[in-house]
């Protein structure tokens, strides 16, 4: 079903939202033209509407006439498991502080030459909860394909971004300890609605189940199976903040589709951006680590180069520190080896829950309200043959590491 316009994204909501963010109260909205921002499959959490914005404006005492293009992101409004699971975890809000507050201090520390997201340019917090944010298509930023994986290209531009995003959340942190507390949540915590624990419940056993039928692994699908109930609370205490570690504020959604590349003429990576930052948390950084390495590089690139990425994010995270006069200190590459394998079942979870839904096939995306529907969770992406494959070789090494006997 395509996703209707609401009523009340009009000309004069789009004349208040861009007055507001431009400071400027003379702007005049003359037309606007919305249509849905993405595809099924590609954000699970909030509906968006892409709107390309026609207005004038007063400059130096004439009427000049301009375009913008803009995304909205609407929590959901419509009954069902996905708005209970987004209303009640109060991810949305999440993201507004992050997109308004915390993400413009981080980003000013980087300027002019790196950013880590779009703009955040007006926030509503009732009647329904929105953002609306600068689109990023038109400044050339675009979804790579999550269904073959990042090679290593993409991979070093996105893990070199994600260690910028960290370094600089420690420098905002310290200067305002208090941000450190707005971001409690993440992914895993058990003050979530029973929807959000029961997505990765309802994952595990239908991989169980899936995993009894594939030869190579069906001895270690009733391994598996016991997991099922103490997931989501293995989930939590491997994403536990603990003050010995080394902590940052975790992008907590690290995977292909939150993250955008800007190519050149011959089609290489040469920027990354983040977007979607509704399940940021502050713990250590081996969380978005684990995530981001389980769920977005091709095969080639976990199999052979996850050293090659370690190092790179290692370097980047010092150096950026460095720079940024941080008084804590970046951790030693022993120090985070040693908390990434404390917390590498994050990894096994990643690849048990969300590494099917970046492998689905297009024509068989579900989205939140029919893979947990009460009919019974359905998600195509546990039949693929890539994920088949991949999870031959990640399960008996996830066994030999002692994770599937948490």
């Amino acid at each position: 079903m395509a996703l209707e316009t609401p009523t009340w994204l009009n000309l004069s909501f789009m004349e208040k939202t861009l007055r507001k963010s431009e400071n400027d109260n003379l702007i005049e909205v003359i037309d606007i033209f919305s249509k849905p921002a993405t595809n099924k499959g590609d954000n699970y959490v909030s509906d968006m509407f892409r709107v390309i914005v026609e207005y004038s404006r007063d400059q130096s005492g004439r009427k000049i006439t301009e375009k913008k293009s803009v995304v909205v992101k609407i929590e959901p409004t419509l009954e069902g498991v996905r708005k209970n699971l987004v209303v009640q975890s109060r991810v949305f809000n999440t993201e507004m502080l992050m997109m308004m507050d915390t993400l413009n201090k981080m980003n000013k520390l980087l300027e002019p030459k790196y950013r880590l997201s779009g703009k955040g340019m007006y926030v509503q917090r009732d009647n329904p909860n929105l953002l609306v944010i600068e689109d990023l298509a038109p400044l050339g930023f675009r979804m790579a394909s999550r269904q073959a994986g990042l090679d290593l290209p993409h991979c070093i531009l996105a893990i070199r971004g994600l260690a910028r995003f960290h370094a600089t959340s420690v420098a905002v942190c310290e200067k305002e300890p208090n941000q450190k507390q707005m971001y409690s949540r993440g992914m895993f915590n058990s003050e979530h609605p029973p929807e959000m624990s029961g997505f990765f419940i309802q994952s595990v056993k239908h991989l169980a189940e899936e995993m009894a039928n594939w030869p190579e692994l069906k001895k270690y699908s009733e391994k598996v199976a016991k997991l099922t109930d103490r997931i989501y609370q293995i989930g939590i205490e491997a994403s536990k903040f603990s003050e010995d570690d080394f902590n940052v504020i975790n992008h907590g959604d690290c995977w292909v589709n939150n993250i955008m590349f800007k190519y050149n003429d011959d089609g290489k990576p040469i920027d990354h951006i983040f977007v979607d930052f509704q399940l940021c948390v502050y713990t250590s950084p081996a969380v978005d680590l684990l995530y981001f390495l389980s769920t977005s590089p091709s095969p080639d690139v976990f199999e052979n180069n996850k050293d090659i990425l370690f190092n790179e994010y290692l370097s980047t995270l010092s150096a950026t520190m460095k720079q940024l006069d941080c008084k804590t200190q970046p951790p030693a590459k022993e120090e985070l080896k040693a908390s990434m394998k404390r917390r590498a079942v994050y990894g096994m979870i990643a690849s048990f829950t969300a590494l099917p839904l970046v492998l689905v096939d297009k024509n068989e995306v579900k989205d939140l309200d029919e893979i947990l529907s009460k009919d019974g969770y359905t998600n195509p992406g546990y039949k693929n043959e890539t994920y088949k494959e991949i999870m031959k070789k990640r399960v008996p090494m996830y066994d030999e590491w002692g994770l599937l006997d948490v």
